[in-house]
Formats: structure tokens, sequence, C-alpha cells
């Protein structure tokens, strides 16, 4: 083992637990302040100490940089299987996961329905992004300038009665998504089908993918497709939490 990499990785978890002077780091390592003072300017050319104040270090940047790169590299995927296979079983409905890659929207996992009626779709399918639950989720997670030239960009094909068919129309939508936390699919993708969807979270509260359940209209009609709202929230944040997003305090699941 080495020796000096063990001190510094000691020295980092001690100061997880808050600033900390260089004695109090010389005590903690059973050192002199020489060797603690070596090992604090090494990580601190790299960021991952910084000063505090004239007498305290403290964690620095590169330790939170790293710390949100590894979760967002996690297969998100594996990490909310459980939840999303939960919820499935729980309300016998289509749920899919969905993520927005280089401009497309893609189906990455899915859980199908123990009803003969059920929405066309399969892993790797791409996904509407004018009038699909998971990809108004998405888009609408995106910087404005980015929404904006999508919406510039869509042909907007119309599926259904319901389909969205103008930018100003689907960026209306989007900004109602983003301040309500979940997006509907009324009938626009598929007549006989309407979905809800939410998004799943990282670190930092980035939006990593969507999750949505796809139910017919003949087994629930729309009050019934809403009912199922605070359920799919709890699912959403619950997966959230296992990707690595803090919820605010005090803030109620599913609300």
């Amino acid at each position: 083992m080495s020796q000096s990499l063990d001190r510094a990785l000691t020295m980092l978890a001690e100061l997880a637990g808050g600033p900390r002077t260089l004695d109090q780091l010389a005590v903690t390592l059973g050192v002199h302040k020489s060797t603690a003072l070596r090992l604090l300017r090494t990580l601190e050319s790299h960021r991952f100490v910084q000063r505090d104040d004239v007498r305290h270090y403290r964690l620095g940047t590169a330790m939170f940089d790293l710390a949100n790169q590894a979760l967002e590299e996690r297969d998100v995927r594996r990490v909310v299987e459980p939840h999303l296979r939960a919820l499935n079983a729980r309300t016998g409905h289509t749920v899919h996961l969905a993520s927005y890659e280089d401009g497309e929207v893609v189906y990455i996992d899915k859980y199908d329905s123990r009803h003969p009626v059920r929405m066309y779709s399969r892993i790797g399918r791409r996904a509407a992004l004018h009038c699909t639950a998971v990809a108004k989720v998405l888009v609408a997670a995106l910087p404005v300038a980015e929404r904006r030239a999508i919406a510039a960009s869509l042909e907007y094909p119309r599926l259904t009665e319901n389909t969205i068919t103008d930018p100003e129309r689907y960026l209306a939508e989007l900004d109602r998504v983003r301040e309500q936390g979940y997006a509907v699919d009324n009938a626009e993708h598929e007549d006989f089908i309407h979905c809800l969807g939410a998004p799943i979270r990282g670190a930092g509260g980035r939006v990593l993918a969507a999750v949505s359940l796809s139910v017919p209209q003949m087994l629930l009609d729309f009050e019934g497709l809403m009912g199922l709202l605070p359920d799919l929230a709890r699912t959403a944040e619950a997966a959230s939490v296992e990707c690595g997003w803090t919820p605010s305090p005090g803030r109620t699941p599913g609300t």
C-alpha cells in the first residue's frame, strides 16, 4: 500500500466532515505538520482541497466534479430497474424508460402491460418529440435556446386529432411541463392510448431520463390516468434518489 496515497485519502475523508486546520490534519494522520502540508499542497494543486480561510482547509471543487461524473456515468437502467419493475407490478400498465441522445429520444427500457391492448414500442425505438410524454419531459429539461431550436426544426406530423402541430403550441406545452413537473400524452401519439411521464434526475437536479406509464383509454379515462400521477411521481423521485438526486428539505414525495 502507498503510504502517501493512504494519508491523502485519510485527509480527504477527514475534510469531508468540514474545514480543518493544518494542526488538526497532522494529528489525524499522526505526522509532522510539514508532511501534512506537503500533502495539502499537492491536493490543492489538483483542486481536491482549497483554503477556507487563512488557517482552515476544505474539500475542493474537483471532489464534487468527480462525484457528479461518477453518478451520471452509472447505468441508469440498472439503478432504476427495481423502482420501474415495482411500478409495473402495482399498476399492470406499460412502463417505459427513455433518454435524450443526440437530438433524439430513445426508449432504453420497457416493462410490458399485463393487458391485451398495448402501446407499440420497443427498446431502441425513437419516441416522437412532439407527442410523447417521455419526449416532452426530456426536451422540456433542455436550455431554452435548445428547446426553441428543436421546436423550429420539427415537422409535426399529425398522428391523432390531439397531436400538437405547430411550434408555438409545442413550446407552450414544454413550459407547462417544466412548471408542473410531469408530462401528458393525451391520445396524441396513438388515439387509443394516453400516457404520463416524469423526470428521473441525477446529482444537481440534471434530468437523466424519463419514466412513463402508458394506459389504454378503454381501461382508464383521463381522470383515471391522472389518478396514477402520485404513484408515478413517487417512483420517479425514488429512482432519482438512487441516481444521486437530493430532494429539497421538507419536500413531500410526489408533490
